[in-house]
C-alpha cells in the first residue's frame, strides 16, 4: 500500500467515525480527471478491505465535442478496475449563459437521483485541497460570512444523500503522482483553463499570492478549517436552542418564546430563525442574510404584525413567536369544520393554535 493511500485511509476513518457514518453502497463522481479518477481508485482500495459495495457515476453534460469520449474512456478504465460505472446523460437545450452554474446544478441532480433511485445513501466527489482555496477566494468575493467562507465541509447533506468529499486536505499533484505510477492516464478538461469562469481566474492568482506574499494553499486550508470550526459551534447552538426552547406542531410549524430568543446573540438569532424558517418552509438554502435582518429587526418592534420569508409566515401569538407555511387562500375555516376536525385529532383540542395554522392543518387533512 503506498503513502498516499495509507493517508486516505486513515483520514476517512476517523472522519467517518467523527461524523458517525456508516459506509455502504457509495456512489463516486467521476470525470475522467486526474482528480475523480485518483479518488474512485483509493475507494476501491478502501472498499475492498471494507468490504463494501463502489460505484463510478458519469455525467455526459454534452456541452464539449470531446464529452461522449471522457465518458466512454472512464467506462473502460472502470470495466478494467473491476468497478460498476454508469453513465448519465445530461439532455438540454443551447445554454447561452450560465452555463457553469447551469451545468453543476444538472450534475448533482443526475448524481443524487440515480443514488435514490439506486439506494446509495453516499456520494463521494473529488473536492481537494485547491478546490477548497478557490471556494474560499469566490465567495470572498461575493461578500459570505463564516459560513460561505468556511467553504465545503467533509459531508453535506442534499436531497437525502450525504455528499462526502474525502479529499480536502489533498494536494492535487499528489492525486497526479498517484495515477502516474499506476500508468493511468486521465483527460483535461479545457474549459478548466478558460478566463470566462471566476474559478479559473481565482485558480491562476493563487500562485501569485504564494509568491508575493507567502500566503499557500495550506495555509488558506488552515484559515478554512478554523472558520469551519466556527461554524460548526454555531450550529450546535442552535441545535440546542432548538431542543431546549422551541416547539415543532405536527412537523409542520414551529414557536417559541420571544424572550428566550432575544436572550440570544445576533448571530445565533439569524442562524435559528434561517434553520426554522428552512425546515418549516422545506427550502434547501436559508433566506438572505439582509432580508434576516430585516425580519429580526421587525421581531425587536412590539408594533410587529408578521412578516413572510421563505415560504413561511411568522406571526405573533399567546406571547410566542409562530413560523408557519405560508399559502393563500380565500376559504374560512368554520366553527362545524374545525370540530370536525379536532374531533379526529383530541390532541390538537389541548392547544391553543393561530387561526392560519388552524387551517393549514385542516386544509391538509382535507387533501389527504
Amino acid at each position: 500500500m503506498n503513502n498516499l493511500q495509507q493517508r486516505f485511509n486513515s483520514a476517512l476513518n476517523e472522519n467517518v467515525c467523527n461524523h458517525s457514518l456508516e459506509l455502504s453502497k457509495v456512489a463516486v463522481a467521476v470525470s475522467g480527471g486526474a482528480d475523480s479518477l485518483a479518488l474512485v481508485l483509493l475507494m476501491n482500495d478502501y472498499a475492498r478491505v471494507a468490504n463494501f459495495k463502489i460505484v463510478a457515476l458519469t455525467v455526459n453534460h454534452h456541452l464539449r465535442p470531446e464529452a461522449t469520449e471522457e465518458a466512454e474512456y472512464v467506462a473502460n478504465l472502470m470495466q478494467k478496475c473491476g468497478i460498476e460505472h454508469h453513465i448519465l446523460e445530461w439532455q438540454h437545450h443551447l445554454l447561452l449563459s450560465g452555463i457553469e452554474t447551469k451545468a453543476r446544478e444538472a450534475r448533482y441532480d443526475l448524481l443524487l437521483n440515480w443514488c435514490r433511485q439506486n439506494n446509495f445513501p453516499y456520494l463521494m466527489t473529488a473536492h481537494h485541497l485547491h478546490d477548497q482555496a478557490e471556494t474560499f477566494f469566490i465567495r470572498l468575493q461575493r461578500g459570505s460570512g463564516v459560513d460561505g467562507l468556511a467553504s465545503m465541509s467533509f459531508v453535506t447533506v442534499r436531497d437525502g444523500i450525504k455528499i462526502i468529499r474525502p479529499l480536502l486536505n489533498i494536494e492535487p499533484d499528489e492525486l497526479r503522482q498517484f495515477l502516474t505510477a499506476q500508468n493511468i492516464a486521465w483527460r483535461e478538461d479545457a474549459s478548466n483553463q478558460c478566463d470566462d469562469y471566476l474559478r479559473v481566474r481565482v485558480r491562476k492568482i493563487l500562485p501569485l499570492l504564494e509568491q508575493e506574499l507567502g500566503l499557500t494553499v495550506a495555509k488558506i486550508g488552515s484559515a478554512v478549517a478554523a472558520l469551519g470550526d466556527a461554524r460548526d459551534y454555531f450550529e450546535i447552538q442552535v441545535q440546542r436552542f432548538i431542543k431546549n426552547h422551541c416547539r415543532n406542531w405536527y412537523g409542520c410549524a414551529w414557536s417559541f418564546s420571544p424572550l428566550s430568543f432575544a436572550a440570544l446573540h445576533h448571530e445565533l438569532k439569524m442562524r435559528t430563525a434561517a434553520e426554522l424558517i428552512k425546515n418549516v418552509g422545506k427550502n434547501e438554502y436559508s433566506p438572505e442574510y439582509q432580508s434576516l435582518k430585516r425580519l429580526l429587526s421587525a421581531l425587536n418592534s412590539d408594533e410587529f404584525a408578521g412578516a413572510t420569508l421563505g415560504g413561511c409566515e411568522i406571526i405573533r401569538f399567546q406571547n410566542k413567536i409562530w413560523i408557519i407555511p405560508e399559502f393563500k387562500t380565500s376559504e374560512v375555516l368554520s366553527k362545524t369544520q374545525w370540530s370536525k376536525f379536532s374531533e379526529q385529532h383530541q390532541e390538537i383540542l389541548k392547544n391553543g393554535l393561530p387561526y392560519k395554522l388552524k387551517l393549514y392543518l385542516w386544509k391538509k387533512w382535507q387533501s389527504s
